[in-house]
This record gives structure tokens, C-alpha cells and sequence, in this order.
């Protein structure tokens, strides 16, 4: 009765070990890079590649035109990857709003207010960035310069 106590209780010791020294590993894990320039979201299944939009400008408001922006579900949503050589002090992330529809009918969103961000380079050509606050459902964009990465969080 002793003995299978104490092999109960060592085998209890080990696996418990087992699961924080996982944990302190994981902790220390680095990015993996992407192939290819672009932006990015991390998700929990990988990285998944935005398409680019362009940024019009017209009578001083500033707007991109949908363009099938991707969909992510919020609880997927981890950070953002921004992989290339990019002027970063420009760099924005917006919610995006109905501005009015095209003369084709396509519709055009404004940028909103912008959030706030943490930027940290991974790397050479490589951000992770972080959104300070939390993101709700909705339609966004990853903007810098003449490009925005439009992606929708369901």
C-alpha cells in the first residue's frame, strides 16, 4: 500500500514537471517567418496572408473600396505580422466605417480612429504588432502609406 502511494505520488511529481517545463519552453518559442512580404494575422492554426487594397483619396477623405476583405473569427485573432521593408512610423490600424457606395455600386469605408498599437521588430523585415486595446467584431485595416490590409473579425 506504501509503495503504490509513493509511485502514485512520483508519478504525479513528474507530470506536473512535465507540464510547467512545456509551458516555460513554449514561453521562449520563436516567430516563424513567412514566406513571402505582406501582412499578416496569426492565428491559432498559422499565419494567415492579407490581400492588399489601395487607399483613394478623394476631396480629402480618405477610403479603400471593398474588396472581399477576409474573414477571421475574434477567438482565432492572436496578433498581426507585418513581414517587408516598410516606413513603420506611419503604420496604422483602423476600424474601418461606411463612407458611400462607388458610382459602381462597390462600397467605399473610411478609416476610423485609429488604435493604439505595440510595434516590436522580429528580426530584420519582420513586426509582430499588437493591438493595445481589444478588438471587437467588425471591419478593419493594417494601413501604411498607399496600402491597406483589410480583413473583417466575426
Amino acid at each position: 500500500m506504501i509503495k503504490l502511494r509513493t509511485i502514485c505520488v512520483i508519478t504525479l511529481c513528474l507530470v506536473l514537471f512535465a507540464a510547467f517545463a512545456t509551458a516555460v519552453l513554449a514561453k521562449n518559442e520563436k516567430v516563424a517567418t513567412p514566406k513571402e512580404y505582406g501582412a499578416y494575422i496569426k492565428t491559432s492554426k498559422g499565419f494567415v496572408r492579407l490581400l492588399p487594397n489601395i487607399v483613394f483619396d478623394e476631396n480629402g477623405v480618405v477610403f479603400v473600396e471593398s474588396n472581399n476583405p477576409a474573414h477571421f473569427f475574434l477567438k482565432d485573432f492572436q496578433y498581426f505580422v507585418l513581414y517587408g521593408n516598410y516606413e513603420m512610423s506611419v503604420l496604422t490600424v483602423n476600424p474601418m466605417g461606411f463612407y458611400q457606395p462607388s458610382a459602381l455600386g462597390k462600397p467605399r469605408f473610411a478609416f476610423g480612429k485609429n488604435i493604439g498599437i505595440d510595434v516590436k521588430p522580429q528580426g530584420k523585415d519582420m513586426y509582430i504588432i499588437k493591438p493595445k486595446e481589444l478588438l471587437g467584431r467588425g471591419y478593419y485595416s493594417i494601413w501604411i502609406n498607399d496600402t491597406a490590409w483589410d480583413f473583417m473579425l466575426d
